[in-house]
Parts: C-alpha cells; sequence; structure tokens
C-alpha cells in the first residue's frame, strides 16, 4: 500500500487471497501477527498468517507484502513454507485482540473490540495498528443496540504492555528504537537465561541485524540455544558474509545440519563464501550488492538503491552486468556510482554511464591489498569478479574494518560503554 492510502479493516483480510507476483494464488489470509507496545504507542504489525494450498499455516512478514487493495494481497513471491509458531511477544489480530473487552481512557467506560485498522507509515515499510472499532454496551443483546465508534488506539486501554514487569515483551518494547549494535550492547551485558530469552522473543529479521553487531562467543551461544529451523530462519535472514562467519565458528557437525535446513539459494550462497580464506576478498565481500542490466534506466537504480534495507555501503553504487543478474552474473561491465545517478537523467541507460576503467577485485585479493585499494580509489565498496569475468559479490569497507580491528574490540568496545 502506498503511503497516504486509505487504512485497511482487518476483518476484511479474513480469508483473502494472496497472489505472488505473476498473479498465482498461494494462499489465503487467516491471521495477522502483531507485537504490542509500552504505554499506548500503536503496535506495529510483524506479518500475515497464511493458510497455503497444502492447509499449512505459514508466516509472511510484511517486509515481503507489495500491496492489500481490492480483497487480495500481493506478495514479493518469497515464501518461507515453515508451520508458523507464535513467540511469545507476538499477539494474533484477529484471534486475540477482536471482541475483547477493553476500556476507554477519557471516561473508563468498558467497550467491546470489533475491529481494528492497520496503515503503513509513510515513506516506510513498517505498518501499524492505528484505529480501533469498538462498541458501547456489555454484550449479548446489548451489543447489538450499542453505540460504535472508531477511536485512536491511544484512546483505550486494555491491549498495552505495562510499564512494570519482567516479561522479555516488556524489554524488547523498551529498546525498540535502538540501533542493532546498541542493542547488542544490552544483550551482552544480560545473563545468559535473560539473553536467550530476548533473543527467542525478536523476529528474525532484528535477530539477525543484532547477531551482526556480537561478538563471536555470543553469536554462538544465542544460535545454539534457538530450535534448529529458527537458527537456520535467522542465518537466512543475515547478510551471507556474515553467516558464513559465523557457522564458521561452529562445529562441522552442526554447520552442515544447519545449511541443510536453509533454503537451497542461501545455503548455496553462504557454502560459497566458506570456501574462500576468510581474509580475502572472496571471505570479506557480500554476494548480495545491487545489480542490474545494460537495459535497465538511471530510474531503476535509484528505486533500488533506496531499498531501506541496504546499508550505506552497499548503496553507494550498482554493478552493471549481462544477464544472470544475480552472483555469480554474467559478464561484469562496470560501475555506476550514486553521485553519478544524481546527475543523469531518469531515462537515460545506466550503461551509458557506467565507469569501466575501475579495476575489479578478484576473490583471493588479500585483505591488506583490499584496504589499500579502497584508500587509493576513495571507494567504500569494491566489486569482486572471477577469471571469467563474471561479478561474485562487493566487499565493504565496514566488513574490512570488522577484520582490521582486534578480534577484541566488539567486547572491548561493549565494556567501554559499560564503564564510561
Amino acid at each position: 500500500m502506498a503511503a497516504g492510502a486509505p487504512r485497511v479493516f482487518v476483518s476484511h483480510l479474513a480469508g483473502v487471497p494472496v497472489f505472488d507476483p505473476n498473479g498465482d494464488q498461494v494462499g489465503r489470509v487467516r491471521d495477522l501477527v502483531a507485537m504490542l507496545r509500552v504505554g499506548r504507542r500503536p503496535p506495529r504489525l510483524l506479518g500475515l498468517v497464511v493458510e497455503v494450498i497444502s492447509r499449512r499455516r505459514i508466516f509472511l512478514p510484511m517486509t515481503r507484502v507489495t500491496g492489500i487493495e481490492s480483497g487480495q494481497v500481493i506478495t514479493t513471491g518469497v515464501l518461507n513454507v515453515r508451520r508458523f509458531e507464535q513467540r511469545p511477544t507476538e499477539r494474533l489480530v484477529l484471534g486475540e485482540l477482536l471482541d475483547r473487552r477493553v476500556r476507554l481512557v477519557e471516561s473508563g467506560e468498558e467497550v467491546t473490540v470489533l475491529d481494528v485498522a492497520i496503515q503503513q507509515l509513510p515513506a516506510r515499510r513498517d505498518w501499524e495498528i492505528d484505529k480501533v472499532f469498538v462498541r458501547r454496551g456489555k454484550g449479548g443483546a446489548l451489543r447489538r443496540k450499542g453505540e460504535t465508534l472508531t477511536l485512536e488506539w491511544s484512546a483505550v486501554t486494555g491491549f498495552s504492555l505495562e510499564e512494570h514487569g519482567q516479561g522479555a515483551e516488556n524489554l524488547l518494547a523498551t529498546f525498540e528504537q535502538l540501533r542493532p549494535a546498541d542493542l547488542a550492547n544490552v544483550l551482552h551485558h544480560l545473563s545468559p537465561k535473560r539473553r536467550a530469552e530476548v533473543a527467542a522473543a525478536l523476529d528474525d529479521d532484528r535477530l539477525a541485524d543484532v547477531l551482526e553487531e556480537l561478538p563471536d562467543d555470543d553469536q554462538v551461544e544465542i544460535l545454539g540455544k534457538l530450535k534448529e529451523e529458527r537458527a537456520a530462519d535467522v542465518l537466512e535472514a543475515m547478510d551471507p558474509d556474515d553467516a558464513a562467519d559465523l557457522l564458521s565458528e561452529l562445529p562441522e557437525a552442526d554447520k552442515e545440519r544447519l545449511l541443510t535446513l536453509m533454503r537451497p539459494d542461501d545455503a548455496a550462497d553462504v557454502r560459497r563464501l566458506m570456501a574462500y580464506e576468510e581474509r580475502t576478498a572472496g571471505g570479506l565481500m557480500t554476494t548480495e550488492p545491487i545489480v542490474l542490466r545494460p537495459d535497465a534506466t538511471v530510474a531503476d537504480a535509484l528505486a533500488r538503491v533506496r531499498q531501506q534495507d541496504l546499508s550505506p555501503a552497499l548503496a553507494a553504487q550498482v554493478y552493471v552486468c549481462r544477464p544472470p543478474d544475480e552472483t555469480p552474473t554474467g559478464k561484469y561491465l562496470g560501475t555506476v556510482h550514486f553521485q553519478r545517478l544524481l546527475r543523469d537523467p531518469p531515462f537515460a541507460l545506466v550503461s551509458s554511464i557506467v565507469d569501466s576503467d575501475l579495476p575489479p577485485l578478484s576473490p583471493d585479493t588479500p585483505l591488506r591489498t583490499v584496504t589499500q585499494h579502497l584508500a587509493a580509489y576513495n571507494m567504500v565498496a569494491a566489486p569482486v569478479v572471477d577469471e571469467g569475468g563474471s561479478l561474485l559479490g562487493a566487499v565493504t569497507v565496514d566488513d574490512v574494518l570488522d577484520h582490521l580491528l582486534p578480534d577484541d574490540w566488539r567486547e572491548t568496545e561493549f565494556e567501554e560503554s559499560a564503564h564510561g
């Protein structure tokens, strides 16, 4: 749904079909999953529970929903078919929030929740429950005669988390606005038991982001306490290079078991990275840079650069390659820098503005040479190309810094922040 689009009442979503981008139906919506927050802040909508053709119920994150319109839901087409399991901090909207009794903040009057509305936040992919449709009266026959009201979420009480309490959901809500590195600092200083509780309650994408910021020992400990299928989901959500680094810390049997549980495409990327020496361009690179075909336009490139999940280093440039446009690609043609995209008209082809003079790195380039390359050309990322001319990935400056700093730099940083 585009920013500014009308809100959707969740009762209208129950049972609606879910389609992939090709127009094929993949299932039907059976519920919505939300996370309550401290105080009166509107809940964040995490995703949908979708019943697929086999009658299995799976979780579809809102980040993979591209449209909700005309009685249908459109997805990116990428579905994880593992069975949905509700987590401690999650609430089923249809199953748990509707038909419950809450109170009006202003008067204290008790009302019944008939429906809630969701809306996408402007300029973001996040969704919230922002309105509550209630009926006055005490249910039964009176319920039909009572006045109905549509209210802001903050106008009712009885949903949201209390400020006190020791549940993981309260802690998560308190630290929801923290950057992954800051939340990693919090987790590092928790007891192992509390750390496991919070990690288990985080959604996959958030936990993946936090794991990437934790010391190796903490990563291994947290991953080891997750169910194996959940651990595989989190590894899939991590950047492939970070997942490869984490798996390399595990015993061989555990590593293979988790790789087998991962989606084949994700596992293949990670296995490819693990085949390179750690302190080389191949071992440092990510396999998910922005790749465009020669006939893509500047407008296409800018749309890709604007993706929220991209790191600033990966968003600084795009790589132009012949098909296929997933790594390893067809022939690598060159790089287009972000500043050049801003200077040229939207209809210009990226092939007409490509920088083909900048030499790429080979996958066996040692770390020292990679560092010198980035410094010499004032780059924050560099393409990695094999002998056949295919783009394998890109090395970013943040990954280089991780390997130039002492091995215990994260622990040292956390300790200094704790005593600073």
